[in-house]
């Protein structure tokens, strides 16, 4: 949350010339229900196999950049298909500055909903406690210090474009 994974896709995406998929909105067009309502009348373990179904299926397409929420990772074999279909970029940023964007950001959250600002920080190093060595697997692994400014965003995206570059040279 809040790493800019759907704002750095799209503009990384457009700049590639791919189309922008973002997994979590693929779910809701497919389902015709919101990820809340579907976690909530789902329950976790259901959802995260519509999640991971859902990824397959999009994993099978050409000329892409999806967007996964940031619990895709973490379950089935999902980081391990990401990582064979496509390459992998980690939008890695400090729970402080994750805990800033979200704090600035208009989009409501429901994981996050009711907390305050002194128990955002710690939340947050807990999930990524969790999760980063999922994250951590990705080909490339990006780090962001500011990404708040329309500056800062193009920076990380010309950043990306570098890295995924050099890769395509290694």
């Amino acid at each position: 949350m809040g790493s800019g994974k759907t704002t750095v896709g799209k503009l990384l995406a457009k700049s590639l010339s791919l189309e922008f998929i973002d997994l979590d909105t693929f779910i809701e067009n497919k389902y015709r229900k919101s990820i809340a309502t579907l976690f909530e009348e789902k329950g976790e373990q259901v959802f995260r196999r519509i999640e991971s179904h859902a990824l397959q299926e999009v994993a099978t397409f050409e000329d892409v950049l999806i967007s996964t929420g940031g619990g895709a990772p973490c379950y089935f074999d999902n980081m391990a298909l990401m990582n064979r279909t496509g390459t992998t970029i980690y939008i890695e940023a400090s729970p402080e500055e994750l805990a800033a964007r979200l704090q600035a950001s208009k989009t409501v959250r429901p994981l996050i909903a009711g907390k305050t600002d002194e128990e955002l920080v710690p939340f947050i190093r807990e999930h990524l406690a969790q999760r980063e060595r999922y994250y951590n697997g990705a080909h490339i692994v990006y780090h962001t210090d500011r990404m708040i400014t329309k500056k800062e965003i193009h920076l990380t995206v010309l950043g990306i474009e570098e890295l995924l570059s050099n890769r395509k040279k290694a």
